[in-house]
């Protein structure tokens, strides 16, 4: 078998496609084994997604990755252990470090490159599938896969322009629209559809929204759920939102899309301080050092004055029905506090789905092996990235996802082709 000339196609031409090509040429090399590698990209040039990531700095990685952060965090808990047990725990990072990419650290130990554009990590990253003999196919969109007809025979796929062909293996690493219409076999999947961006309100909410459109304010947002005529606390994310026409964006926005639901609702603090007595405490504290300096009355527009915007501290005021000018009582600071501390919007679902940064959906873990990202019940066809059911947060987590499948099913890939007889657990 080592001389016999095998192919294996790698399906998308993006984050984990390119690493997967790179690391299966590696290790085909590494064995000496005649394995002819044909990667197959539906856009004219490989690597274009990579380009928009982190707003064009790609934030490739980050210095705190944590598999609890991720859907399915288990099965992504043991890709990394994998990774780890075949290269080393900071593997990521001394592949791209080969490759000749240099990064700085940010804050939340966020990761880019020193050159501080995302065209930089393409551009290694394409050296690299050159040096190793890859074969990329643009313009070559695969519009479904059928499986070997039986024991030994190899994979076909079938063209967008209706042509057909073959590989004795199979990396699917398309994600988002391209993985929703890719036809496969019985393998279970998940629809698709986009998370990690911003949200839309509901209707009664947008005029407050659109009244504060391309405004950023620092603050806190929790995620509530309704259970029976109570709210209960999903998730809270602090950082920068700003206001849209449709709704609400920012990365905090982003995170927290990933587990909304029509019909929750976002209740914004303001004050960033959790609500509450210290919430309530500085209110009252403001009062008493504005009626010392200025007098009675204090009104609600001199409380808010140097505290907040004055563009949002006008539309909040709007919306709770109070006139600016009204005076501010001691006896107002609870209910002003909670009103600042958990300003609610209620949220219908994606406000635009151009934005988000990954699709949820495709192949359901469970049917594939983490530590080869192959498929349990069909050796020689693996998944990675967006392909499987696995996103996580903003910070470099999706595309550090990317890279770790990626060199696993590139490894997977060559010693399955390289030993058929090989267990797929």
């Amino acid at each position: 078998m080592a001389n016999q000339k095998r192919t294996l196609a790698i399906i998308g031409g993006g984050a984990a496609g390119l690493v997967a090509a790179i690391a299966a040429g590696e290790r085909a090399r590494a064995l000496g084994d005649a394995i002819d590698i044909v990667l197959y990209e539906g856009d004219e040039r490989v690597g274009r997604s990579i380009l928009a990531t982190g707003n064009g700095r790609c934030n490739f990685s980050n210095a705190y990755i944590d598999a609890r952060e991720y859907r399915n965090a288990p099965f992504v808990a043991e890709a990394f252990n994998a990774l780890a047990a075949k290269a080393g725990s900071d593997y990521v990072h001394e592949f791209f470090e080969s490759l000749g990419l240099a990064w700085r650290e940010e804050a939340d130990g966020r990761q880019y490159p020193l050159a501080n554009k995302a065209s930089v990590v393409v551009d290694v990253l394409r050296a690299a599938v050159g040096d190793v003999g890859v074969k990329v196919m643009c313009d070559a969109q695969v519009s479904s896969i059928d499986p070997p007809r039986e024991a030994g025979k190899p994979f076909t796929m079938r063209m967008h322009d209706g042509k057909f062909e073959r590989a004795d293996a199979v990396i699917v690493a398309c994600g988002g629209r391209a993985m929703s219409s890719l036809e496969t076999f019985n393998i279970p999947r998940a629809q698709t559809h986009p998370v990690l961006g911003p949200l839309k309100v509901a209707p009664d909410d947008i005029p407050f929204t659109r009244e504060l459109d391309n405004i950023r304010v620092k603050c806190m947002v929790t995620l509530a759920r309704k259970e029976g005529v109570f709210y209960s606390r999903v998730m809270t994310e602090a950082g920068e939102l700003m206001f849209r026409k449709y709704g609400v964006s920012g990365i905090c926005v982003f995170n927290i899309s990933r587990y909304v639901c029509p019909g929750d609702v976002l209740r914004i603090d303001f004050l960033g301080m959790g609500g509450g007595e210290p919430a309530e405490a500085l209110l009252q504290k403001r009062r008493e050092l504005l009626a010392g300096r200025y007098g009675e009355p204090v009104t609600y527009e001199m409380l808010l004055r140097g505290l907040m915007l004055p563009r949002v501290s006008e539309a909040v005021l709007k919306r709770a029905e109070i006139d600016p000018q009204s005076e501010f009582h001691h006896f107002d600071a609870a209910h002003f506090a909670r009103l600042l501390s958990a300003f609610p919007l209620e949220v219908e679902g994606i406000g635009d789905v151009g934005v988000c940064q990954v699709h949820r959906g495709g192949f359901e873990v469970g049917a594939f092996n983490a530590a080869t990202m192959q498929a349990r019940d069909v050796p020689g066809f693996f998944a990675v990235g967006e392909a499987l059911d696995v996103d996580g947060p903003c910070g470099g987590y999706n595309l550090h996802w990317a890279w770790t499948s990626g060199l696993l099913a590139g490894w997977g890939a060559i010693d399955q082709l390289a030993d058929p007889r090989r267990e797929v657990r």
